[in-house]
């Protein structure tokens, strides 16, 4: 430990001498190096960021230039700041238990250096800087204790070279787009969402860009790379988002700090099992967190648009969680037109009588969103949560869901953490639909379990255009969206709903462990499930939604993805081919213990979409299996030890 901060020390002093290179950070394990300089090359004006990457003794300049800077309401924090110190290299090391996601013990381990900077006035601003072993973080603070100012724009942004393979959705307030691949042949410009995903191009680094740790005192940010296709510079919200609700410049109050700038960073594999996201997130709020349970639930929207409407259809898929073994059933909108025999009180007695929790769908209402379905603003104000709380924790639900946003201003970040607030006060679980991307609140909030924020199954009732594009969406979809949190995608579905898709019955098994998510909603009408063959159907019994560990084996964004997750003593597996073509794939168990056999279910394609094929085999770390997969096709194992 000693000899890591020692080295963080030597760079800094060795920086200063160096092309007006002011401090360096290096990350504990010393792969990865944030370097401040001055672009003028003196201790005044403008000041930038490198980022590198060290691969086997292998330098990449992963991101050759990131510009800093605020623009206060007051005042300038760019052009004429002046270099004040670099404080003393601080090591974060902090250990702590997640109760969902893709892993449950992770570690806040990074070297941590405060650069002091003023400008012109003598105002102080602070630039927090971190390396971890698995990417850099830094944050803005103004540490003066009093003022309330505007920040009319941040200046934070990423020069990406032109040779950089990319991964971007185009933003959209309620983050359902389609991924764009994009290489020096072909780089759009526009504005994008959050996750974005690049590869260098000696292939060495990948990074992934992000935010975490956004709170009342911000707003969310975007990409944009208009001007320049080669810098993707932060923006703030749209003024139009939200019907034009709020203001899209945030308010502070000092003191203050930004949210995280987030940069996960190294071998792909490292991209998909980090927990940086969370890792520099605020520690949960929430003392007694007994009563947060994740799980699989059933969905009856995909099926049956109006489903919730039909007290029939609601016992139909209570009967279905029960029978395969999920705590979960999900009431969508129109619960409160129920009819066909009952009403929502006789719908929650039914699902509790079958041992099953209900969750239910609220709109969120209020006049940022043109949407009508009812029940509308029982969540809109302190007020209405704690009065609609009240009556369904008496009934007997467990969560809510509450759907479009619309927004990611200040006012509407504001909205999603008061929700979380009171609905733990109640001991209610949340799941945010037509949502923001995960910024690290289910560490700080671990009832919140899950966002949808992505293009997931639900959109094969929207458009037959997701159809085709479908299985390379689900095989980017590993490497992106479902790094920086859950991902409510609401998977593995067999039937069609409005329009069919193309991806095979091991594909789609294949999802449920892939995509991870504190709910996981599984979409497909109880035939679906009931009329699989029994090995999958008791796989679909059996897998977890919330993760001990979690390993990526193989694959490449929008063609092909291999993972293993971890439950305990047992692991599961999730293949998915997105190519038209068929391949055969090699699993290697090396990632399993020293000395410990396991016996392997592996449901595989069979010989056509619908068909499914299944080995049993004893296998250990030192064990390899060829596995065919279909075009568009895929498999699920899983391995218990055999003690």
């Amino acid at each position: 430990m000693k000899r890591q901060v020692l080295l963080v020390m030597l760079f800094s002093a060795l920086g200063s001498i160096v092309f007006g290179q002011k401090a360096v950070v290096q990350s504990p394990d010393q792969k990865i190096v944030v370097s401040l300089f001055n672009k003028q090359n003196n201790d005044n004006g403008e000041w930038v960021l490198k980022a590198s990457y060290n691969n086997n003794g292998k330098i990449t300049e992963a991101i050759p230039r990131i510009d800093i800077g605020l623009l206060r309401s007051d005042q300038d924090f760019s052009k004429e700041l002046r270099f004040v110190k670099a404080g003393k290299p601080t090591l974060i090391n902090e250990a702590y238990t997640a109760l969902h996601g893709k892993r449950a013990v992770c570690k806040n381990e990074a070297n941590e250096v405060v650069v002091a900077f003023e400008n012109q006035t003598k105002a102080k601003l602070n630039l927090i800087i971190r390396a971890y072993n698995d990417g850099i973080t830094f944050r803005y603070e103004f540490p003066d204790k009093q003022g309330s100012f505007v920040v009319k724009e941040e200046l934070t942004a990423y020069t990406i070279p032109s040779a950089t393979t990319r991964w971007m959705e185009k933003w959209n307030t309620a983050n359902e787009g389609l991924y764009t691949a994009m290489d020096k042949n072909k780089i759009l410009p526009g504005e994008w969402g959050y996750p974005a995903l690049f590869n260098t191009d000696n292939k060495d680094c990948w990074f992934l860009l992000h935010e975490a740790d956004v709170n009342r005192n911000y707003c969310g940010t975007k990409l944009s790379n208009a001007a320049d296709g080669e810098i993707y510079k932060l923006t703030f919200p749209n003024p139009k988002d939200g019907r034009g609700l709020g203001e899209s410049n945030p308010s502070i109050t000092l003191p203050w700090k930004s949210p995280w700038r987030v940069i996960i960073m190294g071998t792909l594999a490292d991209v998909v099992a980090s927990t940086l996201v969370n890792d520099v997130s605020t520690p949960s709020v929430i003392k007694d967190t007994s009563w947060i349970k994740p799980g699989i639930a059933s969905w009856n929207y995909w099926s049956s648009n109006h489903g919730t409407k039909d007290y029939k259809t609601v016992c139909e898929f209570a009967d279905l969680a029960a029978a395969m073994n999920w705590p979960y059933t999900l009431l969508d909108w129109e619960w409160d037109a129920m009819g066909n025999g009952g009403n929502l009180e006789d719908a929650v007695k039914y699902i509790t009588s079958k041992g099953i929790k209900p969750l239910i769908w609220y709109n969120s209402g209020g006049p940022h969103t043109y949407v009508t379905a009812t029940p509308r603003d029982r969540m809109l104000t302190h007020e209405n949560r704690v009065e609609e709380f009240t009556k369904l924790k008496k009934l007997g639900f467990a969560g809510v869901k509450v759907d479009f946003f619309e927004s990611e201003k200040q006012e509407m970040i504001k909205y999603y953490l008061d929700i979380l607030e009171d609905a733990a006060a109640f001991q209610m679980m949340v799941y945010f639909h037509g949502c923001i991307v995960p910024r690290g609140w289910e560490r700080t909030y671990p009832n919140l379990m899950t966002h949808e924020a992505v293009r997931g199954a639900e959109w094969y009732n929207n458009t037959p255009d997701f159809t085709m594009p479908a299985p390379e969406h689900n095989a980017t979809l590993p490497f992106t969206r479902n790094v920086v949190g859950p991902m409510d995608y609401t998977p593995v579905t067999f039937t069609n709903s409005q329009y069919p898709h193309v991806t095979s019955y091991a594909h789609e098994l294949a999802l449920s462990v892939l995509f991870e998510s504190g709910i996981q909603h599984m979409a497909d009408r109880p035939e679906g499930y009931y009329e699989l063959p029994d090995v999958p159907k008791t796989f679909l019994k059996n897998v977890p939604n919330a993760w001990d560990d979690t390993k990526l084996l193989d694959g490449y964004p929008g063609k092909e993805v291999i993972m293993a997750r971890r439950k305990g003593n047992d692991w599961y597996i999730g293949g998915i081919n997105a190519e038209q073509r068929e391949k055969t794939k090699t699993i290697k168990f090396d990632f399993l213990p020293e000395g410990v056999r396991y016996k392997l279910t592996l449901i595989a394609d069979g010989k056509h979409d619908k068909d499914f094929a299944t080995q049993y085999m004893v296998v250990d770390r030192s064990a390899s299996v060829d596995v065919k997969l279909l075009r568009r096709g895929g498999f699920a194992a899983s391995l218990v030890p055999m003690y």
